[in-house]
């Protein structure tokens, strides 16, 4: 591991143009370059790339694709995911996704943060004086079977528990406790998650389905 990824994982201040974290992310943008040229039913080949981009990925997992991931390597998701059209993951520093989760179609998940003023985002002085230009990075946590309307972006640093629904169109900002059904724009929890939702209480959805 380089100076600047440790520095990237522990939270502090990194070089994104590094060479050596580009030379990463040059080889995960070209895997996943591939990933997208394949066909749905390349399930072999697909495997393959989705073993080779992500430091791990659990059994039944399926990238409807096209999929778009940073550096891949600090993203490890569980069994049984499922992510829709133009999952995007931004994983400067971990991004980790629990079993049985289901994305929507053009899902993001972001940790890299920015200065807010615009002369140190451009640039800030290196130990040696030299101009820099840096950002840091937070940790996202996604727990076990969560499903995400279209269009989420989970921001920096949040946490979302286990059991959670996200609407779509949401920007999650802040942790979601788990069992929560939770929506919009900052994302803010609008009620849990209980028996009283369950399908059993819809029968003229169920048809000729049943939940035991």
């Amino acid at each position: 591991m380089t100076q600047e990824e440790e520095k990237l994982l522990s939270g502090k201040l990194y070089r994104p143009g590094d060479q050596e974290l580009r030379a990463i992310k040059l080889r995960t943008h070209n895997l996943c370059s591939e990933y997208n040229r394949t066909f749905e039913d390349e399930t072999e080949e697909r495997s393959r790339l989705v073993r080779e981009i992500f430091a791990e990925v659990g059994e039944g997992s399926f990238f409807q694709g096209p999929i778009y991931i940073h550096y891949g390597t600090h993203t490890r998701i569980g069994k049984r995911f499922f992510g829709n059209f133009n999952l995007t993951i931004q994983d400067d520093t971990t991004v980790t996704i629990g079993d049985d989760c289901n994305f929507g179609p053009n899902v993001s998940i972001v940790t890299p943060i920015h200065p807010l003023l615009p002369d140190e985002r451009r640039s800030i002085k290196a130990a040696d004086g030299s101009p820099a230009r840096v950002c840091y990075a937070k940790p996202v946590v996604i727990g076990n079977d969560c499903w995400f309307g279209a269009n989420v972006t989970v921001c920096p640093g949040v946490t979302i528990g286990d059991n959670c629904v996200i609407g779509a169109g949401s920007v999650v900002t802040r942790d979601i406790p788990a069992n929560s059904f939770a929506a919009g724009v900052p994302c803010r929890v609008i009620r849990p998650i209980t028996e009283a939702d369950s399908l059993k209480n819809k029968p003229e959805l169920l048809g000729d389905y049943r939940v035991d």
